[in-house]
């Protein structure tokens, strides 16, 4: 099937979202948080923690000084017995306890997109799929036939999923971008 791009509303190129001003602080202060909280913020409580317990509490004790002579030993010996212990904590927290369904709850429960169809290849493809598919069902089960109208809906739906196989784009993130612009202008 050779498709002409312009014909099916393409964007083939990624284009970056550029949202308005007032996201771009709360997408900031997202990427701030994820970068402090999984990266540096990890990296500082461990050093510290290891650190503050060596120095304040190993050093002052004399038997726990003799299990641990040096610093380098006692980060190597908490390494080998923490990381282990601590994959296993982690890994009940997913598999074995219900603190991660309670966690997955909440976040469906307060996501809006399990309540509308998300942007992008679910609003232009999929969903018009299931129309089209509802109505063609509908027609078949009165014995109608499918118009001319509908089959170039369906024939459209197809070069979009064709596209999307092929590992193209349907529209760009600049379109959703635009389209919510235009919804809250006309507010």
């Amino acid at each position: 099937m050779n498709l002409i791009l312009s014909d099916i509303d393409i964007g083939c190129s990624f284009l970056p979202i550029v949202k308005k001003n007032k996201t771009l602080g709360f997408r900031f202060w997202y990427y701030f948080r994820q970068g402090w909280s999984t990266y540096f913020a990890f990296i500082f409580a461990a050093i510290n923690t290891l650190t503050v317990t060596y120095f304040l509490a190993i050093e002052n004790y004399p038997i726990l000084h003799q299990i641990f002579p040096s610093f380098i030993h006692y980060v190597v010996i908490i390494s080998i017995i923490g990381i282990p212990l601590l994959v296993g904590i982690g890994y009940s927290h997913y598999k074995k306890t219900a603190a991660f369904s309670s966690e997955a709850d909440v976040l469906v429960e307060s996501n809006p997109y399990h309540y509308r169809v998300a942007p992008g290849w679910n609003q232009y493809v999929v969903f018009p799929l299931y129309l089209s598919l509802t109505n063609m069902m509908i027609k078949w089960s009165q014995n109608q036939k499918l118009t001319d109208e509908e089959i170039n809906e369906i024939q459209d739906i197809q070069k979009k999923i064709d596209v999307l196989i092929k590992g193209g784009f349907i529209r760009t993130p600049d379109d959703y971008v635009a389209k919510q612009d235009k919804k809250e202008n006309e507010s």
